[in-house]
Order: structure tokens, then sequence, then C-alpha cells
């Protein structure tokens, strides 16, 4: 099997477990999940002005609900916005109470208003990761041209823990998150 095939592989037995479990959570348990910023996440984050989310899809871990306390720490928020199907994203200003507009893949994203956002933090969704930091995403390679671009973001990945694998294969271009948050624990990892 080539490193194609494995991912391709791991990729449906994550997205099965994943869904699994966020179908066994309690709501409550669920509507609670990363409603808070854990304090050592707080302090890697202190220096930080502008933070990237996402909007969660279907059993994603739910990254808007971070958005709250991250404005209460006087935090900028941005959201991706998918600019074509050839792996090309930019980020777009975003406070909470903004209109959505659908974009690629059911995506959704603020109307884009002047520049482009410029992360400090780019909070990013996954497949799954593993403890070396390695992080699984949805294959097309959006947020790896992202991490290449902006060297200098904090890179943290936001899943549940069931999305966590003892091992997960690495390319040349894959670039390590600093941080992992799941509903448990926030996992450190390489250092920015």
């Amino acid at each position: 099997m080539n490193d194609d095939t494995d991912k391709a592989t791991l990729r449906a037995i994550a997205r099965q477990r994943r869904r699994a479990f966020v179908a066994s959570l309690d709501p409550l348990a669920h509507r609670l999940a990363f409603k808070v910023v854990p304090s050592p996440l707080a302090q890697r984050l202190a220096q930080a002005r502008t933070v990237a989310l996402y909007m969660g899809l279907d059993d994603e871990a739910p990254a808007q609900r971070l958005a709250a306390p991250l404005q209460a720490m006087g935090k900028t928020l941005a959201l991706p916005r998918v600019l074509d199907r050839l792996g090309s994203m930019n980020f777009v200003h975003w406070n909470p109470e903004d209109q959505l507009f659908p974009g690629l893949f059911g995506t959704s994203h603020p109307e884009p208003v002047g520049d482009p956002a410029t992360p400090d933090v780019i909070i990013a969704p996954l497949v799954g990761f593993d403890r070396a930091m390695n992080r699984l995403g949805q294959g097309g390679g959006y947020y790896d041209r992202v991490f290449a671009r902006y060297p200098d973001a904090l890179r943290v990945g936001l899943g549940w823990s069931v999305q966590e694998h003892d091992s997960l294969p690495a390319d040349p271009w894959d670039l390590p998150l600093h941080l992992m948050l799941t509903e448990v624990e926030l996992i450190e990892g390489y250092e920015a």
C-alpha cells in the first residue's frame, strides 16, 4: 500500500470513529465542549492578535464555540475562505454576528471586506492526529498550504479525543501542529 492509500484508509476509519463518538455524546456534553480556552492555551495565545477559527461541519469539533472566549481575551477572529478547488484558501475577518455565505465544500464564511486577515494562530480541523503532532486532514491540502504560507503562526489542531491515532504517516510537506486541543486535554508538542 502506498502513503496515499494508507491516508485514504486512515481517513475512512477516523471519520467512522468520529461519527460514532459524536453520535454517542450526551447532547449537553456536546454543547459544552470547546466553550472554554484552557489556561495553558490562553497563555500561548497571549501575544496573538488574530486567531483563525473554522465553522465545524457535520461531526467536526466545533471551533466556532471558542469565539466568545477568544473575543473576551481581545482577539480578532477570522474564518477560512476556500478560493478554488486547487487548495487555495485565505482568511476573512469575522465577528460571530456576521452573516455567513456558502463557500466551496459546504464551508461558510463572512463577506470578504478589505484585505484578507493574517492569522497569528490557526486553529485547524482534522480527521486524525497523533502525539507526534501529525495532522491528518481531509486530503485537499488547504491547511498544508496555509501553514506553509504563515510559518510563524501557531498551528493548533482541534478535534475529539477519539480522533487520536498511535501513529500517522507524514509527507515532507506536512508541518506538525504545535498544540492539539480535544474535549479532554491540551496536548503540547512541536515548539513554535
